[in-house]
C-alpha cells in the first residue's frame, strides 16, 4: 500500500500525535519513514555581506541544532517501532512548498501532519501549513488532530 510516509515535524506536541500515527500506519503497511522539518531563513535588512561571520555561523549552528532536536522525535519513534526511518532538514520561506519538495524527492506515497487547530481569524492571520498542503498535495494527506 504504502512504501514511504513523510512526516513533517515543527516539534510541537500537535506534531508528536501525528508522528504517533504515522509511525503506526507504516508499521501497518511496511513502509519507511522520512521525517522532514523546514527551518525558514533568517531574514534581516542588513545585506549579508554586512552580518558578521561569528554571528552568521552561530544562527547556522543553532538552526542545525534545532531541526536535529525536532526530527530526533521522528527516528526515535520510528526506531522504537522497529521502522525504517530517514530524516532531512529542508529550508525555505514557506513551509508548505518545502514539505511538498521533500515529498516529490523522496517519493512519498502519503504525507502525514498534524493540524494545529487554528480556526476563525487566528486561521486566517498565522495562516496554516497544513491547508496549503492539502490544498497543492497530488498526493494523500493524512491531517491528526
Amino acid at each position: 500500500m504504502f512504501k514511504s510516509i513523510l512526516i513533517p515535524t515543527d516539534g510541537t506536541e500537535f506534531c508528536q500525535r501525528a508522528i504517533t500515527k504515522g509511525v503506526e500506519l507504516a508499521k501497518l503497511t511496511g513502509a519507511k519513514i522520512v521525517g522532514v522539518t523546514v527551518m525558514q531563513p533568517l531574514h534581516t535588512g542588513t545585506p549579508e555581506a554586512l552580518i558578521p561571520a561569528q554571528i552568521a555561523s552561530i544562527i547556522k549552528n543553532e538552526t542545525a541544532k534545532s531541526a536535529a532536536e525536532k526530527l530526533a522525535a521522528v527516528a526515535a519513534a520510528a526506531k522504537a517501532a522497529g521502522v525504517a526511518v530517514e530524516t532531512v532538514q529542508e529550508s525555505g520561506d514557506h513551509p508548505w512548498e518545502a514539505i511538498l519538495r521533500a515529498a516529490k524527492k523522496h517519493a512519498a506515497d502519503v504525507i502525514v501532519m498534524a493540524s494545529h487547530g487554528r480556526r476563525g481569524v487566528s486561521a486566517m492571520v498565522l495562516g496554516s501549513e497544513t491547508q496549503k498542503v492539502l490544498t497543492h498535495s497530488t498526493i494523500p494527506v493524512l491531517v491528526v488532530r
